[in-house]
């Protein structure tokens, strides 16, 4: 009778017997797809590509096109004429943001079936309830705020908008109470607590390798076939396919999620994440503040105008809801890429709740934008507050953004530390 040493024998003897090379170039595999990376490496890349976008005139957001992906929905069961939405919605491969959220989720999908992560993971049916729930919220915030954790608070904090900061306070109150809310519902509700089946996808992961593989090819030919094409927007939608890409890439292998950045550390007193966050920041905003002081860019480009209400109760609403979704509006989207039922569905109805709420509260105009005699933006929940202009320069402001990263580190680690905050 063989022995399993003995039949595993002769597949161990010729692992053992590749050449030196070869075993490089899988040590180098292993270390850039199956690996885990830091979270800090993600932030750095992922201010870089922010910055390029910046460069180019664009900018990373997400709720713009996941509120167009519920246009389209409203289309599709008959809303449009009831919610005054239109019936001539633009195309979600031609939308900006739209494209870079559907690039996102190709990136990530792809990152994963390399790593051999991907698979159709299934939920408790209450898990898809919290996912609907939360999802619901994040629209509403989302919608308020001028976006989610990346349109409503990172790509704005890049543009010194001082939106950014005061919805950092509205997204750790609402993930405070959230939190709170949750922890109640664990001792509380039954139903729905059935474990899910078993997780399906066998066929991608087997073949991962392969089908990531292709998949990172065909984006490439996609986008550089758009690059190099003569319309001019055609050409710049390439930009955003790369981008997208890369993003949902970097987000999947390095687990970078700005929800675990408010989250963590008052749910488990980790603030890895958070710490993570700040580095890009400290990072990114010398290098976005060149690019702003030079006339390079737009200054009020990606500055809602949501100071300081809209900022403040939409943050806190989104905080509420990204709790109970398990993700944020760029978290959502690429642990969707890599197979999680739930956040399809919370993904649903953020989309679908951001689309209702503008349609409503739009006879009111609480959401429109005017221009006021200071050449910004303003709503009736807030304005373009640009942080030079606010505290009178450049000195000011670098300053007041140092003081309050600093007071925001200072907290985290105190917490790490002593788990004085931590609410569960």
């Amino acid at each position: 009778m063989t022995s399993p040493a003995t039949e595993l024998a002769p597949a161990a003897i010729a692992e053992r017997s590749l050449p030196p090379w070869v075993e490089g170039f899988r040590e180098d595999y292993r270390a850039l797809f199956v690996e885990r990376w830091s979270p800090y490496v993600g932030a750095l890349v992922l201010v870089a590509i922010s910055l390029g976008l910046m460069m180019s005139g664009q900018f990373w957001g997400v709720f713009g096109g996941l509120k167009l992906w519920g246009d389209w929905l409203n289309n599709l069961v008959g809303l449009v004429d009831l919610l005054g939405i239109g019936d001539h919605l633009e195309n979600p491969l031609m939308h900006r943001i739209s494209l870079m959220n559907i690039t996102l989720i190709l990136g990530a999908a792809s990152a994963a079936m390399l790593s051999g992560d991907f698979q159709i993971a299934w939920s408790r049916r209450l898990d898809y309830a919290w996912g609907a729930l939360g999802g619901t919220f994040m629209g509403v915030g989302a919608s308020l705020a001028g976006g989610c954790t990346i349109g409503g608070f990172f790509t704005p904090a890049l543009f010194f908008a001082a939106s950014a900061w005061v919805n950092v306070v509205g997204l750790t109150i609402g993930a405070i109470v959230g939190l709170k809310v949750l922890m109640w519902t664990l001792g509380t509700i039954k139903w729905g607590t059935t474990p899910p089946p078993p997780a399906g996808g066998r066929w991608i992961k087997a073949h991962g390798v392969g089908v990531g593989s292709a998949l990172a090819l065909a984006i490439l030919v996609w986008a550089v076939t758009w690059m190099l094409a003569e319309d001019d927007k055609l050409s710049g939608r390439g930009l955003v396919v790369l981008a997208g890409f890369a993003l949902g890439f970097v987000l999947h292998r390095s687990r970078f999620c700005l929800a675990r950045a408010i989250r963590e550390p008052f749910m488990t007193g980790d603030g890895t994440m958070t710490k993570a966050t700040l580095l890009s920041l400290v990072l990114g905003l010398p290098l976005a503040s060149l690019l702003l002081q030079h006339e390079m860019v737009d200054p009020l480009l990606a500055n809602p105008a949501r100071f300081w209400l809209g900022s403040l109760l939409g943050g806190s609403l989104f905080g509420f809801g990204m709790v109970f979704a398990s993700g944020c509006g760029s978290g959502s989207l690429w642990r969707a890429g890599e197979g999680q039922v739930k956040l399809w569905v919370a993904i649903l109805f953020f989309a679908w709740s951001g689309s209702l709420f503008n349609a409503m509260v739009k006879p009111f105009e609480l959401l429109t934008a005017e221009m006021t005699l200071d050449l910004v933006e303003a709503t009736k929940v807030g304005y373009q507050a640009f942080l030079p202009a606010m505290l009178g320069g450049w000195p000011a402001t670098y300053a007041a953004v140092a003081g309050l990263m600093s007071a925001w580190y200072a907290f985290v680690r105190y917490n790490e530390s002593t788990e004085r905050f931590t609410v569960v």
